[in-house]
């Protein structure tokens, strides 16, 4: 017989922190503030060009989990080739933008490994009006909806969308896809550059499997009870 993880694990399991800082000492810095409260980390594009390529090989060797949000669009070969070595590097998660090429490439890189990739639909700081501005002919919900089918289409393991667009996804690509929301703020928190923004509980009500969260916690006055207010939101969702 085997037994479902308790809620708080559960919910561990869900929450990816971002380690959204300028430099590795900051990043580690965080990390021991979180201690054993957190067990997923994102690492992006700020932080991978200083130096945390390093830091991803460094926790993954610890126990923890990396999710790297490098959003890679290129020509398939380098995108292929790209995310060969981020499944060499031990990596949970691994971010493309949801073009088809780039999907495909980078599913072909995966292929075999434990890397699971995620296409990024629409960035959670666009609207509308933002798509219209960039000559897209759809909305966000609308081309969402068209990167969805896609990354179903190409095979690929997740999306990252806004909790929003949720549901609606949800029923476009079925139960077995990974779909991983940022834009995530707990009530009365400031929504800063984010312009689709949810509660953890909403987005975990609507489907989310992973919630992206940064600034509430990262800037908070004590970052670790940030985080296990967020995990207890989570459990009781």
């Amino acid at each position: 017989m085997t037994l479902a993880p308790a809620p708080m694990a559960a919910s561990r399991e869900k929450l990816i922190v971002a380690l959204d800082f300028p430099t590795v000492a900051e990043a580690k810095a965080m990390i021991g503030a979180l201690s054993d409260s957190v067990s997923f980390y994102k690492i992006g594009m700020e932080l991978a060009y200083g130096g945390g390529l390093s830091l991803a090989k460094e926790l993954i060797d610890g126990g923890k989990e990396v999710f790297l949000d490098l959003k890679l669009h290129d020509i398939p070969t380098t995108v292929e080739k790209a995310c060969a070595n981020v499944a060499r590097l031990g990596a949970r998660f691994l971010t493309v933008h949801a073009y088809p090429q780039t999907m495909a490439a980078a599913k072909r890189g995966a292929s075999g490994s434990g890397l699971r990739v995620l296409g990024v639909t629409v960035l959670t700081s666009c609207d509308d009006g933002d798509l219209i501005e960039a000559g897209f002919a759809f909305g966000v919900k609308a081309l969402v909806a068209r990167r969805a089918s896609q990354a179903r289409e190409a095979g690929i393991d997740g999306l990252i969308l806004s909790a929003e667009e949720l549901e609606a996804v949800r029923r476009i690509v079925g139960p077995r896809m990974i779909l991983v929301t940022p834009g995530i703020r707990p009530a009365g928190a400031a929504a800063s550059d984010q312009k689709r923004v949810v509660t953890p509980a909403a987005a975990i009500e609507a489907g989310a499997d992973h919630l992206v969260v940064g600034r509430p916690i990262t800037q908070a006055k004590d970052p670790r009870a940030a985080a296990e207010a967020i995990l207890a939101e989570i459990a009781v969702a």
